[in-house]
């Protein structure tokens, strides 16, 4: 009955807001486009399509809040009215009774509250689809006493997720079978990647880790700050972290009024996104201006200062590599190039003709060349090639869409601080080194050094096989023949390591005369 009666008000918002005949209208059922007709009769909307969803999505609750604001992530299915307007969904949501987030904080670590923290403010300093942020005092196992922010999840969070995600799978399923767009959407896809995000977060302790590891890798860049996680104090429903205090970054003229360096902040936002993601290959994946604040604090002042990490985006080795190689295509204007990699990636039907792809990825990057390179958005450039692929059936991967949409935030973010902000000069030192290390002799003395220690291990056991080999064998008739090959067979042997040696040497010099080549002919 509660399925039933929820379904019935997700129809009523559907019908209220117009959603119908933007879902309809994509099927190609004659049935369908007739009650599409019906629907329409006497009803106008004046608001744009966008609007209407991100309003109705509020209207439904939390949970879909939430899912609209995954689903923005994913431009690569979306139209770009709607995407940018998903885009703009907030958590505005009322906070639970802090007696419940007491109950929760004792029920997780079997003590009562006064035992657990020094001080706790009931009073709720944030709230949000998932969880709610208080402010306490700890005291660490040194004696220390710690002011810090306590996360602690929404109760009965499960049920609902798990009753709506029902919904969604339902409706995601019909999508996909009446549908025009459907199999190109993959609204079933999008529903399971929704329903393991949510879920993740479900665990505090995930973002708990998430944290650690940004902290870890920030420690020495001296441009950012990280709360510490105190993990006496964390379990899967609480999530205890340092108290920061900053100014959010949207509030540009109380920064510029307390004397911060706006288009250096602009400048350092840009550095620490490009160094998580090309040193590192771990960024935080959801920078809004709700999660970023800037320190007034005299020891560390304009130093930005990041929250929330539910959300971070990884890449592999191998994600680096395709992406340097379709920069380094791109920056040559080699688009053939830069075709073959997505049809050798086999994210292009291996039937796609390489002619017809690197048309359609020249008319997208082609006009770039053409303008101020403070005008050039990376971000754009990537979204439009997103776009231009879904022709071909490419299958984006969903790392490289965080990647895309993390990236637009950086550069909006950073050129609403500073307008004139060159993005690629400021990116420029990482692009390079990136490359140079993902191309160059780096990348193979990172490889030797991985290797090194399988043969370190092996190089000691090799006189005592050799003597295990010809001992086993000299009582033979044969020994005296398969000694003289064995002789015959060592000379050949040092032979090849001299060719080895002197062509590796060789490998190695023109590796460098390779990136003197791209330093000059790319940047």
């Amino acid at each position: 009955m509660t399925r039933f009666l929820r379904g019935f008000t997700i129809l009523w918002v559907v019908w209220r807001y117009g959603l119908h005949d933007m879902v309809l209208s994509s099927f190609n059922h004659p049935w369908l486009k007739g009650i599409t007709r019906v629907l329409r009769i006497g009803r106008k909307w004046t608001e744009p399509r966008g609007q209407r969803l991100r309003e109705a999505l509020e209207q439904l609750g939390p949970i879909f809040v939430k899912f609209g604001q995954v689903l923005s992530t994913r431009r690569d299915l979306l139209p770009p009215d709607i995407a940018e307007e998903l885009s703009l969904l907030q958590d505005r949501v009322p906070s639970f009774d802090p007696r419940i987030a007491v109950q929760t904080i004792e029920r997780a670590f079997r003590k009562p509250l006064a035992e657990v923290f020094v001080s706790f403010d009931e009073k709720p300093i944030a709230s949000a689809s998932i969880a709610q942020v208080h402010f306490a005092t700890i005291r660490t196992r040194a004696g220390e006493l710690r002011d810090v922010a306590v996360k602690v999840l929404r109760p009965g969070m499960l049920p609902v997720i798990d009753s709506d995600l029902a919904l969604m799978r339902t409706m995601a399923e019909l999508v996909e079978k009446f549908s025009a767009d459907g199999k190109r959407l993959k609204p079933r896809q999008v529903v399971a990647e929704f329903d393991t995000y949510l879920h993740d977060e479900l665990d505090l302790m995930r973002e708990a880790s998430n944290a650690a590891q940004l902290r870890r890798n920030m420690e020495g860049l001296d441009l950012v700050l990280i709360p510490e996680v105190f993990w006496d104090f964390c379990h899967q429903e609480v999530m205890v972290m340092e108290r920061m205090n900053g100014v959010p970054i949207n509030q540009v003229d109380t920064l510029r009024a307390a004397g911060v360096d706006i288009p250096k902040l602009a400048r350092d936002g840009v550095t620490i996104f490009f160094t998580q993601v090309f040193r590192d290959g771990f960024f935080h994946a959801d920078m809004h201006p709700g999660n970023i604040q800037v320190s007034l604090e005299p020891e560390s002042f304009g130093r930005y200062i990041s929250l929330d990490f539910g959300i971070v985006g990884t890449l592999t080795e191998f994600d680096k590599e395709y992406l340097a190689q379709n920069f380094t295509a791109f920056f040559r204007r080699d688009y053939k190039r830069v075709a073959e990699l997505h049809i050798e990636s086999g994210w292009v039907p291996p039937d796609t003709r390489v002619d017809e792809l690197e048309a359609a990825i020249r008319a997208v990057c082609e006009p770039y060349f053409d303008r101020p390179l403070k005008e050039i958005s990376l971000g754009m450039v990537l979204m439009r090639l997103f776009q231009t692929s879904r022709r071909f059936q490419v299958e984006i991967q969903p790392q490289l869409v965080l990647l895309q949409k993390t990236l637009l935030n950086i550069e909006g973010l950073g050129r609403q601080l500073d307008p004139d902000l060159d993005l690629w000069s400021t990116a420029k030192p990482f692009l390079e080194k990136w490359m140079l290390d993902q191309m160059g002799p780096q990348r193979l003395w990172r490889e030797l050094k991985s290797q090194a220690p399988r043969y370190a291990k092996l190089l000691p056991d090799m006189p005592r096989l050799v003597h295990q080999y010809l001992a086993r064998n000299s009582q033979g008739p044969d020994s005296d023949l398969m000694l003289k090959e064995l002789l015959v067979q060592q000379k050949l042997t040092n032979k090849l390591l001299q060719i080895i040696i002197c062509g590796g040497i060789g490998f190695v010099l023109g590796l460098v005369v390779l990136q003197l080549l791209i330093r000059i002919r790319i940047f």
